[in-house]
């Protein structure tokens, strides 16, 4: 990182490229849920969830993209080694053994859920402090709100269309 670009982050850059590098671990097992879930689905409106967890899963992966530029901006190194993802994972990785719709959206709208407090705890820590890192967060923060909503309106039309057929 540039001498003058250190120079603005007033906060203690360790503690920073710890919350960002749980992010990134986040980020990735992010990716590898949706995109796998996206690859087994089954169920009812299977072609819309589908689509839906292949977007997030490559919105996830451009997260990823930014938390580990930032890191190498602040002169960290993101995490190496995918084994290590779990040990500095905030919100973990759910397995998507079931392949219902249900399921999968269900895994996916608890993950978006604590994305979004990774997100805003970052915003916290960085507000007035270092307002690179702090947009960047507000901009994937702003990206996990939408996934959210997105799950759970997915999850509400395949309530809808199954309390309607039965």
């Amino acid at each position: 990182m540039g001498t003058k670009g250190r120079e603005i982050v007033g906060v203690n850059i360790e503690m920073i490229l710890s919350l960002l590098n749980k992010a990134f671990a986040d980020e990735w097992l992010a990716y590898y849920q949706y995109w796998l879930g996206a690859k087994i689905a089954k169920g009812p409106m299977k072609e819309a969830v589908i689509a839906e967890l292949l977007q997030h899963a490559t919105d996830e992966l451009r997260h990823a993209d930014l938390v580990a530029n930032r890191i190498v901006q602040l002169g960290g190194t993101p995490i190496l080694s995918p084994q290590l993802w779990y040990d500095f994972t905030n919100c973990g990785y759910d397995a998507p053994e079931n392949p219902h719709v249900m399921q999968l959206l269900q895994q996916n709208i608890k993950g978006e859920q604590c994305a979004i407090t990774v997100y805003n705890t970052m915003l916290v820590e960085t507000r007035e402090k270092d307002p690179v890192t702090y947009n960047m967060a507000l901009q994937i923060l702003q990206d996990e709100v939408e996934h959210e909503e997105d799950l759970q309106s997915l999850q509400e039309d395949i309530e809808l269309m199954l309390n309607r057929h039965s």
